[in-house]
């Protein structure tokens, strides 16, 4: 575990900015930043990053935190890797302490499974240079192939040996457990007992997430038998989603950025014969129709996409659908058609890097007027096919998002199929009016409803009751907009202190009660709590803390090692972003701490009111229903109850005064 004091060293060096700008364009805008979000398909600029806050949020999905978190996420790592990453990034060393035997027990499946596939990796890495079968089969096929030995190991290719169960003997020699070999999908069990090796027989091609983990593998096999699938992969698991990874991003996403465009091929040896030829800038679909979160991948690092074929017309087909997909992103796409009887692996090897460039850079055509040659020369003459080749075309230009250049398609178009484009227009029109198209409005930078604008998955499932017991069923609090408001105080002035008086003795100030303390004071003394678990275990975390010295709320629950509580204190704390040159409402910011203490009693009075008018609801549904059953007692003892609820509703009336309270 990391100490205190060195996580503070971590959190003080990382610069959100420097963090961000490694993974996401980022562009000035006012006193912040923006890009396209890396968590979600954003067509717009919807991520903002705040150097003087030093946080990052998307004001689409809702996604943000501090670096330590923007790491988690983007990395998909734990909070303690997390901080690993950025202490290497600003040199920092750690001095760790030795886990807990409680502490290791609570790792999860996902990083142990990492870790088993780490440890594969290096197995099969070690059985193709070490063992006579490895090299002798999978050592010789990869020659075969060209790939030089650097290259080989840069990809950390391996071999399994065709054994029922060697990769599973060894790693349970190892102390690795079954269960996790079994969820990795490195090894497969039957009910009878046995166990294969998944993979045997095959040469191995690991596949790297973003971050450089093992995530998978695939197995090529190298025999010749037509029951034996060719291919093998790893399958869907915690830490592997087929849709969600690209292989070869890892190696490429540096060279991307660089180059700003990237090449999409089909397979692995596609990607890793480019590499050996010096065009690094190259992922593979791993022969899998290309998905929107595989898109989304890409555009993190460049707007431009070409895609390489092998000339084959059945796979241009089928892959034409996956294109639409990358232009709905915005994103620019071009094809080459590579030569006769050549694949990217094959012509990669016939050529090194000048080569390669000049032949894409003279054959490279734009994707709409590619699928419009493409789908003419197909239909010839035939009406009913050219019919249907248009309305193909004018949905693929449909799906453009920018107007300017939907229009010099549809004019392009309209010359290559000899259609008035006055026509085309029509269409396109009509397909994009009745896919509902909306304009995205820009980011609000104020919460009028913090319920309403915080994203689901942030918001608690379940909640306590007022008599402190845990709900059987998932359900939201009917006070949660209330609790919200109160935890926005607590999380930016919890460690404020609200009231403090002069020691008679020694003149020295003496600190009466700090915000959460009064908060929940307050609360307690009419018997009230956070009904949300999340927002009470942090007022009750920053109760126990705020006369800690050097205590900061606002920093402590936005360095919170649990990701949820981090993402709700960097989204109650960013309401007021600057978004804009229009900074008059930004003048609030000043009074806001001035008033804190009339703003405190309006809110808790506004959160009492609310609890007070749904007890009285709740007493007139009893009322009725004992009316029903005919219980002239039980409806004396409610009347009583409820008329006590309706005097304290009015002084609470009172005290807000104007405030206007939303049922």
């Amino acid at each position: 575990m990391i100490d205190q004091p060195t996580i503070d060293r971590i959190l003080d060096a990382a610069n959100i900015v420097d963090v961000v700008s490694e993974f996401v364009t980022l562009r000035r805008r006012g006193v912040n930043y923006v890009g396209l979000c890396p968590f979600h398909t954003d067509k717009s600029p919807s991520f903002y990053v705040s150097p003087a806050k030093n946080i990052c949020k998307c004001f689409a999905c809702g996604e943000g935190g501090t670096s330590v978190h923007f790491i988690m996420k983007h990395e998909q790592v734990n909070y303690f890797d997390a901080l690993r990453f950025l202490a290497k990034k600003y040199h920092i060393d750690i001095q760790e302490r030795e886990l807990t035997d409680k502490e290791k027990q609570i790792q999860n499946d996902r990083e142990s499974m990492l870790i088993v596939n780490s440890w594969a990796q290096s197995y099969f890495t070690t059985q193709l240079y070490e063992h006579v079968e490895g090299k002798s089969i999978g050592l010789r096929y990869f020659s075969e192939r060209g790939f030089r030995e650097d290259i080989i190991r840069k990809f950390q290719l391996g071999y399994s040996l065709d054994q029922r169960d060697a990769l599973y003997k060894e790693a349970i020699k190892k102390g690795y457990k079954k269960e996790y070999l079994e969820k990795t999908g490195l090894i497969v069990s039957y009910e009878n007992g046995n166990v294969n090796d998944r993979f045997r027989g095959r040469v191995i091609f690991p596949v790297h997430g973003l971050s450089g983990k093992v995530v998978a593998f695939g197995g090529r096999t190298l025999k010749k038998d037509d029951k034996t699938a060719k291919y093998v992969n790893s399958p869907e698991s915690p830490v592997y989603h087929k849709s969600n990874e690209l292989y070869g991003i890892f190696f490429a996403k540096q060279a991307i950025v660089k180059a700003d465009k990237c090449f999409l091929v089909e397979g692995y040896t596609d990607v890793i014969s480019m590499h050996q030829a010096g065009i690094e800038n190259v992922v593979a679909s791993s022969g899998t129709a290309l998905t929107q979160q595989q898109i989304r991948l890409i555009h993190r690092f460049t707007n431009q996409v070409t895609v390489l074929y092998d000339g084959d017309a059945a796979g241009i087909k089928a892959a034409l659908r996956g294109i639409d997909l990358i232009l709905e992103e915005g994103m620019n796409v071009k094809v080459v058609l590579l030569p006769d009887g050549e694949d990217p692996d094959s012509f990669a090897r016939k050529n090194n890097a000048t080569g390669f460039t000049e032949f894409i850079k003279e054959n490279e055509t734009d994707f709409i007027r590619f699928k419009t040659r493409l789908l003419l020369d197909e239909a010839g003459s035939d009406p009913i096919k050219r019919s249907s080749l248009i309305s193909d075309i004018i949905k693929t230009v449909a799906i453009i998002p920018d107007n300017i250049a939907r229009s010099v398609y549809i004019r392009e178009c309209s010359t290559m199929m000899e259609i008035e484009e006055r026509v085309l227009l029509n269409e396109v029109n009509k397909i994009r009016l009745k896919e509902g198209e909306r304009q995205t409005a820009p980011p609000s930078p104020v919460i009028q409803n913090p319920v309403e604008n915080i994203p689901t998955d942030i918001l608690p499932g379940h909640t306590v009751s007022p008599d402190d017991t845990v709900t059987e069923k998932p359900k939201r609090s009917p006070f949660e907009p209330y609790e919200l408001t109160l935890l926005k105080y607590i999380v930016k002035y919890g460690s404020k202190d609200l009231y403090k008086k002069k020691d008679p003795v020694t003149e020295e100030e003496v600190i009466l009660q700090y915000v959460a303390e009064y908060v929940k004071t307050e609360l307690e003394q009419d018997d009230l709590t956070l009904f949300t678990p999340l927002y009470k275990q942090m007022l009750e975390e920053c109760v126990s803390h705020c006369r800690e010295e050097g205590f900061t709320s606002q920093r402590y629950f936005l360095a919170h090692p649990d990701p949820l509580v981090s993402r709700l204190a960097a989204h109650l704390i960013s309401e007021k972003y600057q978004l804009s040159k229009y900074h008059s409402k930004f003048r609030e910011l000043d009074k806001e701490e001035d008033m804190l203490k009339q703003l405190l009693v309006k809110e808790l009075y506004a959160f009492k009111n609310a609890y007070i008018q749904h007890q009285i609801k709740d007493i007139q549904n009893k009322i009725k229903q004992a009316q029903n059953e005919n219980d002239p007692d039980k409806i004396m003892e409610l009347m009583i109850q409820l008329s006590q609820l309706d005097k304290i509703k009015r002084v609470l009336s009172k005290e807000l005064g104007e405030r206007i309270i939303i049922n």
